[in-house]
């Protein structure tokens, strides 16, 4: 309980083709002789960031969710990432979390890319979703969230909500100052681990993505970044170092109380 073992996989995807991904990553993720524990995949990893849901999406009992669970039990790791699901008449940019023991979490993507036109295809989400793994407890959002802190600010009683933040992304160079600092910013301003796993390469619009995935101390000192290029990075998390900086620096205890108001009943 005292250690988590993040597997961080920061790849280029094929343009919406979800065979062609999945395929990929199982090979990708059949290569790794480490120890792994929990597999971190980037967002929209099947499709890429396209705006066809109504082309890509799948459902719950689609083939992607199926693959996710037969490679999770095989391999006896957690597997996360995010696809795009329909459910009813809504789609969703939805992030999976999928258990070797075939139990399956989600969470669907509350802040939607107006920019580049998300909200007209997708439903927001509008539940937080926090993880328990051995002990620790982690929080997870997909891309756009990460530019908004009372999103993932530690609603706290002077005790600290989660321990590690995981982000998934499809986020473009053009803006990679921002990524890196809004990654080290949460670490820092909620004393936790935090893992931006990113894509690389171009998309089907012509969008380059220098990947930029990160893994981050509470102190926000990043313990592995990749810039460019494809790459597999196996980290584990040390609890000891994370109970020790939020003892030595118990800044959570003078954290502001808030509450989150659901603006999205319909989501």
């Amino acid at each position: 309980m005292s250690t988590l073992t993040i597997t961080t996989i920061q790849s280029s995807l094929h343009w919406e083709d979800p065979e062609a991904n999945r395929r990929m990553f199982e090979e990708k993720i059949e290569s790794v002789s480490e120890k792994m524990e929990l597999v971190v995949l980037p967002e929209a990893f099947t499709t890429g960031f396209s705006m066809q849901p109504e082309k890509l999406a799948e459902t719950m009992e689609g083939p992607t969710l199926a693959w996710m669970k037969s490679l999770a039990a095989r391999k006896r790791i957690i597997l996360t990432g995010s696809v795009f699901i329909k459910e009813g008449d809504h789609y969703y940019n939805r992030l999976l979390w999928v258990l070797p023991n075939g139990q399956v979490g989600h969470y669907d993507k509350r802040h939607l890319f107006a920019y580049a036109g998300e909200d007209q295809h997708f439903s927001a989400g509008n539940r937080r979703f926090i993880a328990s793994v051995k002990g620790w407890r982690i929080f997870l959002q997909v891309c756009y969230d990460l530019r908004f802190p009372v999103w993932s600010r530690q609603q706290t009683d002077g005790e600290a909500e989660y321990d590690v933040l995981i982000t998934v992304a499809n986020w473009p160079e053009r803006r990679n100052h921002a990524w890196k600092t809004l990654l080290a910013a949460r670490a820092i301003e909620n004393q936790c681990y935090v893992v931006g796993v990113n894509r690389v390469g171009e998309d089907g619009k012509a969008i380059y993505h220098s990947g930029d995935s990160m893994i981050l101390d509470p102190l926000g000192t990043p313990l592995y970044q990749k810039e460019h290029g494809e790459d597999i990075h196996t980290l584990t998390l040390e609890k000891s170092n994370l109970d020790k900086i939020r003892q030595q620096l118990p800044f959570l205890r003078d954290a502001d109380a808030f509450t989150i108001l659901n603006d999205h009943p319909d989501a």
